[in-house]
Formats: structure tokens, sequence, C-alpha cells
């Protein structure tokens, strides 16, 4: 598997020593920047292949840059912070990043995330979901070889981690998905603090998706237990 380029965005020159340190060490491209400006410009010009991203940046907030960053690309986002309170992660989540890893984190746990991320996109990139197949379910369909979804003939703009949401219900249609089983699927282990992400994601990819989110036609939710794509007519 080749090694994404990967852009960190930190302004702790300690930090961000040890990150790009790391990175080198295991083989893997990087950019830097130690600002939110400068991060929207590497992203748009480098087209990197994942961000690290720090939320207390000296500019901007990091969620002002993952809304920037959003405004034009899916690319994985794995937030770095020491922000630890639900609700720092929910509104880094709910603005499309796609992890979460609080400060202090060691280095093998960020290299575990980089490879989860790693796997999530060759997955996407070659159609491994069900490779070549279009999925289609009232007005939804799914490309999977595209790695495209629309609705209604006009194409969602999904993250990474909602498009992966999306494919494993499509790929279960009418199944009970747990929790555990969803956490396991798209980040490669089952936490309690993934179960609330999970949520996050849940709910922003049903705004995409339904019409009604009160009152779902596509996505169930089995209290206490997961989801459930159900099959429209």
């Amino acid at each position: 598997m080749n090694k994404p380029l990967i852009l960190v965005v930190e302004d702790d020159v300690a930090v961000r020593n040890l990150i790009t340190t790391t990175l080198r060490a295991h083989d893997y491209r990087f950019l830097t920047a130690a600002n939110g400006e400068s991060a929207v410009l590497e992203a748009s010009s480098h087209n990197p292949e994942i961000v690290l991203l720090d939320l207390g940046l000296p500019d901007m907030d990091g969620v002002e840059v993952i809304r920037r960053i959003r405004s034009w690309s899916n690319l994985p986002i794995i937030v770095l912070s020491a922000r630890s309170e639900d609700t720092d992660k929910i509104g880094a989540l709910d603005a499309g990043a796609d992890d979460y890893l609080t400060k202090p984190f060691s280095v093998e746990e960020l290299l575990a995330r980089l490879r989860v991320t790693q796997r999530r996109l060759a997955t996407l990139q070659t159609g491994m979901l069900t490779s070549g197949a279009v999925f289609t379910n009232g007005k939804l369909k799914v490309d999977y070889a595209a790695g495209c979804a629309f609705l209604d003939g006009q194409e969602l703009h999904l993250t990474p981690s909602e498009y992966k949401l999306l494919c494993l219900l499509c790929k279960n249609l009418g199944k009970v998905l747990t929790h555990t089983f969803i956490t396991q699927q798209i980040w490669g282990r089952s936490w309690e603090n993934d179960v609330a992400s999970l949520r996050v994601f849940m709910a922003t990819l049903r705004k995409k998706l339904e019409k009604e989110p009160g009152s779902p036609q596509y996505i169930q939710t089995h209290i206490g237990v997961g989801y459930r794509m159900l099959k429209v007519e």
C-alpha cells in the first residue's frame, strides 16, 4: 500500500516536530502548516490525501479550517486536539472531520489511526466495497466504482466516513447493524467514544439523505442496538 501525502497542521513546534519525525520514520510523505490560512492554501495547492489538524490555531479555529476544506474537498481529516470535551469533538465531527484524537496521544495510536484511514482510502479508490456495481434503492443510487452517491439525480456531497457508512448500510440492506459492528467496520475498532461519533455521522448523513429526518425513509434507528437501511419501493 502506497503511503499517502499528509498535511500536518500544528502551530506548536515541538508537537509538529514529533509528528513529522514519526511520519518520516515510517516513510510517509508530508507537508506542514502552522496556521489555518496556510493549511487551507496547502490543502488546495498540493492535494494531500490526509490532513492531521490541530484545532487551537493562532489565526482561526480548526473547525473553520474543516469547513473551508469541506467546501471543496472530501479528503480525510483527523483532528489532533487537547480539547477533550464532548462538545468540542461533536463540533469538529459535525463540521466534517473524520476522526478525533485527543492530546496527549501515543505515536502508536496516531499510526494506527493513519492505517485505518489508509485502508478506507484504498477501499474507496479501488471500488472494493462492491466492485463495478451500482446500488439503487428508491431515489438513492450509489456508484461503488466511481465512489459517488446520488439522490433523485443529484450528487450527495459526503465525507469519506459518511460515504463508507452509507455503503455499509447499503451492502446490508434490510439488516440491523449493531453499533459495535458499524464502528469496527468504519474505524477498525469499537470504543465507547466511537458510538457518540457514530451518532454524529449518522445525523449528518441523514440531513443529506432524508427529506424529513424526523420521519426517515432510508435509515431506521433501532434504539440501543444500531441502524438499518430500509428497502424503498
